[in-house]
């Protein structure tokens, strides 16, 4: 079940379940749109996955499984995540 953090890992920005501005990668490391699509380039700075949209938990579960309340603030070293961004082949989606 995903944990639905509540920032911005990088610019802690607020992102509350109900947020449409919340990325995740599939560690569900949480960034914002504009620090995963403008930042980090939809490349995760974690573990060099690719972001996409968090879903919403609809509200009449959220009291039987709640969002979490533990904040993740680290901010990367943009330096540092260029290098790796560099060292890594993205691969580009399927033409449908």
């Amino acid at each position: 079940m995903l944990q639905i953090r509540p920032n911005c890992e990088h610019c802690n920005k607020a992102l509350p379940n109900t947020s449409t501005e919340a990325m995740i990668c599939s560690f569900e490391c949480t960034y914002c749109k504009q620090c995963a699509v403008l930042v980090f380039e939809n490349v995760c700075p974690n573990c060099n996955g690719n972001f996409v949209e968090r879903p919403i938990r609809p509200d009449k579960l959220l009291e039987k499984h709640p969002a979490s309340t533990q904040q993740i603030f680290i901010p990367k070293n943009l330096e540092e995540v260029k290098k790796n961004q560099n060292s890594i082949k993205i691969i580009p989606p399927a033409k449908r």
